[in-house]
């Protein structure tokens, strides 16, 4: 950092990028593939998956200001807040390869298995990641040094985002990739009779062709009631055949078609992933500092720490509007697979959506930057967050053929959600030198505790409302005749109903207090007290 101007230098900006990329590795990977994971691939049922994720998420508003405050009393040569990036990479690498590991067991266990793998994910990732923001305001003392600070982190977000979701249903058909005998009879121009002979019992596999363009129909006495989709799921038993009639590709051969262990797959797939996200830690506990530290005269007190913090206006409708914006993200996430696997026909595809997705982010969060300057954080959360939800509220009008537009549609809305996503990170930051100022008492990690309860709580909320809605439609994951009745509530999940939750985030930011003005002033007259404080000591 160089001291006369205040500036981070660009190195260590990307060092602490990268944390979030990793961190985003494990979230976005749970918020984008636990759900089908678990109702199409283990088996559960979406209502008993909905009321799991909300469950789980009851616990966060203690873990996260016990975690908050741990933070701020953590005194190591390291500093209070990078050790325990350092502490919990492991950790909470373990706990992502373990929430896609399905052990072979009943119903119940599966549920218990599931409860205590998600519960410990979501403990772990407070640990880390309440330090994790916490270490941005920490960094340096200029607001607007910090939303430079906070572009990077999101970039790096995104770029985590990109990897997992831009990369993983790939690996899924490389690791799960299933070798049964396959016998092909044409039947006409592009129709044919594919027999598939199991070698071995897999509880959950899909077959599709290479191109993943062919539509499948059971050619059994499933055929009367069956509807053609790109691919099948279903459950192979050894020795068994298994009997298709496919259409709409020509010249088709037995190495043309794909058959996948989905749940190998995926868990091996999450293996790797947890890899890369320990060493990507790593690199952020390596290349960072701390350089913001309380008032020397400040003293411990737990409870003055609280009462400043419920006092803070900035900070408690930040905390409201962003668990409508978190949810709101964690919505359009929790569907996009099934959309595109169950409404689209084509599930790799959805890898290409969620490429763009977080391409467009990227940009998003650059100029982020100098419109935030322009028109003011507040102002440009409450225009992202409407037109966003404008944008997406209109996939509703898309039919299974318009992929075009629905790219079109998801795309802008995510170009612009990005900036909302960045700048809740950002105003939390101004959020702790707002106490600090009005109080003379800093306590940035509990402030930061509500960064981390409005993701992951916004991410319960969203998961028990996709839950309920498919329930509600009777989907399950297994039944091709349960997913076509439940294509009415996947569709509203995509669209309208997430826009509806951004516009009441957008109307709670309304009663946000810190203007573009007043952030000058706190950072001036913070700026000038740790002046008056090290020249003090300096004497």
């Amino acid at each position: 950092m160089n001291a006369k101007t205040g500036k981070v230098s660009i190195k260590e900006k990307i060092g602490y990028g990268l944390g979030d990329a990793a961190a985003n590795i494990g979230w976005r990977g749970v918020g984008t593939f636990l759900i089908i994971f678990y109702t199409d691939v283990v088996g559960l049922n979406p209502v008993t998956v909905g009321i799991l994720l909300l469950t789980a998420r009851f616990s966060d508003g203690i873990s996260d200001i016990v975690m908050g405050i741990i933070g701020d009393r953590t005194n190591s040569k390291y500093g209070k807040f990078r050790p325990w990036i350092l502490w919990t990479a492991i950790p909470l690498g373990i706990s992502l390869a373990l929430l896609f590991t399905s052990p072979e067991m009943g119903e119940s266990g599966k549920i218990i298995y599931a409860y205590i793998t998600y519960i410990a994910f979501t403990l772990i990732y407070t640990a880390n990641n309440i330090p994790y923001g916490a270490l941005m305001a920490v960094l340096s003392g200029d607001h607007k040094e910090r939303t430079s600070i906070g572009s990077f982190r999101m970039i790096g977000s995104f770029g985590g985002g990109i990897l997992v979701q831009g990369a993983l249903l790939f690996l899924v058909a490389y690791f799960g990739n299933v070798g049964p005998k396959v016998e092909v009879s044409k039947l006409g121009e592009q129709t044919y009779k594919v027999d598939i002979l199991a070698t071995r019992d897999v509880e959950n596999v899909n077959v599709k062709t290479e191109d993943g363009i062919a539509t499948f129909t059971w050619n059994d006495e499933r055929s009367s009631t069956d509807t053609p989709t790109v691919g099948k799921t279903f459950s192979m038993a050894s020795n068994e055949t298994y009997s298709f009639l496919v259409n709409g590709e020509e010249n088709l051969s037995a190495s043309d078609f794909r058959i996948i262990n989905q749940q190998k797959g995926y868990t091996y797939s999450f293996y790797l992933m947890a890899v890369i996200l320990i060493l990507l830690m790593f690199v952020t506990f390596a290349t960072t500092k701390e350089r913001i530290k309380p008032p020397k005269a400040q003293k411990s007190n737990i409870i003055q720490d609280i009462k400043d913090l419920l006092s803070n206006r900035a900070w408690f409708t930040l905390l409201i509007s962003a668990l409508f914006s978190s949810t709101y993200n964690a919505l359009k996430q929790g569907i996009i697979i099934i959309y595109f696997t169950h409404y689209l026909h084509n599930q790799l595809l959805a890898a290409s959506y969620l490429v763009g997705l977080m391409l467009v982010s990227i940009v998003g969060a650059i100029i982020m930057t100098p419109l935030s300057i322009r028109f003011g954080k507040r102002n440009l959360f409450i225009a992202s967050l409407l037109v966003s939800g404008a944008f997406i509220s209109l996939i509703v009008f898309c039919g299974p053929g318009a992929v075009v537009a629905i790219f079109v549609l998801g795309l802008l809305s995510e170009l612009i959600g990005a900036m909302f996503s960045t700048l809740t990170f950002v105003m939390l930051g101004d959020a702790a030198d707002y106490s600090e100022w009005k109080n003379n008492r800093r306590a940035t990690g509990l402030v930061y505790s509500a960064g981390s309860f409005s993701t992951k709580f916004g991410g319960g909320i969203a998961g028990a409302i996709i839950g309920v809605v498919l329930g509600k439609y009777g989907y399950n994951g297994l039944d091709p005749i349960a997913i076509q009745g439940a294509i009415p509530g996947i569709k509203m999940l995509m669209s309208w109903i997430p826009a509806i939750v951004a516009f009441m985030g957008a109307l709670l930011m309304m009663f946000y207090p810190l203007s573009k003005k007043m952030m000058n002033k706190i950072s001036a007259d913070l700026a000038e007290r740790r002046r008056l404080e090290k020249s003090v000591a300096t004497n």
